[in-house]
């Protein structure tokens, strides 16, 4: 199962929402892969703390080799970097990824990272995409390269007026390039269930019968100390409440789409 995390809305939660469903699914066993395609490298950083600045092979690397023909290319396995947490690796993110997206789109490698899934399709029984705050080229090859779409949601009008045209979005995709590509739900992270807008926008959002997924995800300031000390809830305190959240929230998935 391969999954992109996407919002065209920037402050949503997709790095958090990704590498601690990634960390959850390790734990319970699964061989599990995390893709940071946003140049931003919050995921990378996430899962690999201090060792995020120095790294031999990046994704900018990966997509760099598809721009050159090269008889010795690197295999996909050599732009994958183990994590401190047992079977959870990730293919770290760089800044220049910024920098090489006009020429990766203009030559067209939209298929390259689908192919390179496929490549190492054994290897891994789960894959976690995480994607920048845009609808851009690494978006769209995440898309294309993925079985389903989980969209973060933080509960405001902007990010629902933002969700219709990224779901319309998701329709193009699935329409042009992915037939098999589903929109699995939309998380709702960040909730205050005592604060009537958010409970409000989430009603109307389910009474829409959009694919609201539960349990939601809590406001907690614990989740700062998770990046600052690079350990998925999971693994910094799996009591707390937002850990046993995302807990449920992934067997939820593993569930209904068994993985």
């Amino acid at each position: 199962m391969r999954r992109v995390v996407f919002n065209q809305k920037g402050g949503v939660g997709k790095s958090t929402i990704t590498c601690n469903l990634a960390a959850i699914s390790a734990h319970q066993g699964k061989r599990t892969l995390v893709i940071d395609l946003d140049p931003q490298g919050n995921s990378t950083q996430y899962l690999l703390g201090a060792a995020s600045d120095d790294l031999d092979a990046t994704l900018a690397d990966f997509f760099d080799q598809t721009l050159n023909f090269r008889l010795n290319a690197r295999d996909t396995t050599e732009f994958i970097v183990a994590t401190p947490f047992e079977r959870l690796h990730v293919m770290p993110s760089h800044p220049k990824l910024e920098e090489l997206q006009g020429k990766l789109e203009s030559r067209y490698k939209i298929y390259k990272l689908r192919d390179a899934l496929n490549e190492i399709a054994d290897d891994y029984d789960v894959v976690f995409i995480d994607t920048p705050p845009a609808l851009n080229f690494y978006t769209r090859s995440a898309l294309i390269a993925a079985d389903a779409c989980l969209i973060p949601f933080d509960c405001d009008e902007f990010s629902r007026r933002a969700l219709y045209s990224l779901l319309d979005n998701v329709q193009e995709i699935k329409s042009d390039h992915n037939r098999d590509l589903e929109v699995e739900g939309i998380v709702v992270n960040q909730f205050q269930p005592r604060a009537s807008l958010p409970q409000k926008v989430v009603q109307e959002l389910v009474a829409e019968g959009l694919p609201v997924l539960e349990p939601y995800l809590s406001a907690s300031v614990k989740v700062k100390e998770s990046h600052e000390q690079a350990k998925p809830m999971i693994h910094l305190d799996p009591k707390h409440k937002l850990s046993q959240e995302f807990v449920a929230l992934h067997d939820t998935l593993a569930r209904k789409y068994g993985a």
